[in-house]
């Protein structure tokens, strides 16, 4: 098959002949999402606008409050960009799985708690225990998840309900004990964040990475099972979800701003949830940007001290609902503009259905006309034997006006 067939400059295509198209997404499974790379402008289109209203934000609080961006001040809101960062990851990092987990809220409480009533006992007799109990937690949230194959928020739900009922045993907030003061280490907890944020995001833009990582996500039905690979992958995310959400629980307290109150704490869930959202992260799962995550944690930190700068009240639930509502657009957005290109257009040389396996082109053959019929129509007036039929004679077509006269010749 050649140009002149295939209208194809073969040329450019590899030594197989195979289009360099096909061979980019031979080792894509349509029974685990949309062959082909995922579009990153609708990301560094919308990181732009975060960095635009962190810009603005950040002017408005120095014209409000320059305190608040020097000194104490800044170290300040350096740890609440760590305490909401941590928290943040931990959805972030669930929601990627297509699992989200709605227990990290409750945990930060509980373990904020628990570095309330034990840090005199020092930071890292402290920090172990809740560690560990918090992998312990998150593994066996991700049980139920995978073995079951129930949707994350379902079962993170359920315990979250558990943690609230081990909050709820304290009937008075409880003073911090222990004397671990990380404002000194503001900066460099801040640094380690971000880096942390920002290689995560790179990671995840990893084109196998961020389809192994979103295998959980559902293709056709949500109640089929998708794999070992994706219950491993799904378990790990809730695992370090949970630990991620402790440490910020642990560093709450270490900070010695007030009391821990023993609240429920899923306005934490809902503000981390909703941060999450606005950073690009599809609340379908798979899909997120690099600097999103960094630039929205940033960009509500700034948003909440400026909101104190001027002096208005303004719960941790009003604030969770609004960045919610917009990571919601946010969602529609990414998976709207996010996914793959589509279309012969867009991938030449890859046609037919995915879902049917049908992924190799080849120019469309010529219409055929119809067949002659095996044996001749015969008029219902005037019957012929069919076998007198010209189209049946091995000479030639021929026919004598006049009767045939058999001779010698014909023999």
């Amino acid at each position: 098959m050649g140009y002149e067939e295939t209208g194809r400059d073969l040329s450019a295509e590899p030594s197989s002949g195979i289009p360099a198209s096909v061979l980019e997404n031979v080792f894509d499974d349509p029974a685990h999402g949309e062959p082909g790379r995922d579009r990153f402008a609708v990301h560094l289109v919308w990181e732009s606008l975060l960095l635009v209203g962190l810009v603005a934000l950040g002017y408005l609080l120095w014209q409000e409050n320059p305190a608040a961006l020097r000194g104490d001040g800044l170290r300040s809101l350096l740890l609440d960009a760590v305490v909401l960062g941590l928290l943040t990851l931990a959805a972030g990092l669930s929601l990627r799985t297509a699992a989200v987990n709605l227990a990290i809220g409750p945990v930060l409480v509980a373990a904020a708690l628990h570095m309330a009533e034990q840090g005199d006992r020092g930071a890292a007799a402290a920090v172990g225990p809740a560690v560990a109990v918090a992998a312990l937690g998150g593994l066996a949230l991700a049980l139920a998840v995978v073995v079951l194959h129930v949707p994350g928020w379902a079962a993170t739900l359920a315990g979250a309900a558990g943690v609230i009922v081990y909050v709820e045993q304290r009937s008075a907030p409880v003073l911090p004990q222990g004397d671990y003061d990380p404002g000194g280490n503001a900066l460099p907890l801040f640094i380690g964040f971000a880096a942390v944020a920002v290689l995560g995001g790179f990671f995840g833009s990893v084109r196998a990475v961020r389809r192994v990582v979103g295998r959980f996500r559902p293709v056709v039905d949500p109640a089929r099972r998708r794999g070992v690979v994706a219950a491993v992958v799904t378990s790990g995310a809730i695992v370090v979800s949970t630990v991620l959400a402790a440490l910020a629980g642990l560093l709450t307290a270490s900070r010695g701003t007030g009391p821990v109150a023993p609240t429920a704490g899923l306005d934490w869930t809902v503000l981390a949830v909703g941060v999450a959202l606005l950073a690009g992260t599809s609340a379908y799962g798979r899909r997120g940007g690099v600097l999103g995550p960094l630039l929205a944690i940033c960009l509500v930190t700034v948003a909440v001290e400026y909101v104190r700068a001027r002096g208005w009240t303004v719960s941790r639930w009003a604030v969770g609902g609004a960045v919610l509502g917009v990571g919601l657009v946010v969602t529609r957005l990414v998976e709207t503009f996010g996914r793959p290109a589509s279309g012969a257009a867009a991938e030449p040389g890859r046609t037919g259905d995915r879902r049917s396996g049908a992924g190799w082109s080849a120019p469309a053959a010529d219409p055929v006309g119809e067949w002659p019929p095996a044996v001749p129509t015969q008029s219902p007036e005037s019957p012929v034997d069919p076998w007198s039929d010209p189209r049946w004679e091995t000479g030639s077509r021929h026919r004598e006006a006049g009767p045939r006269h058999w001779d010698a010749g014909d023999r």
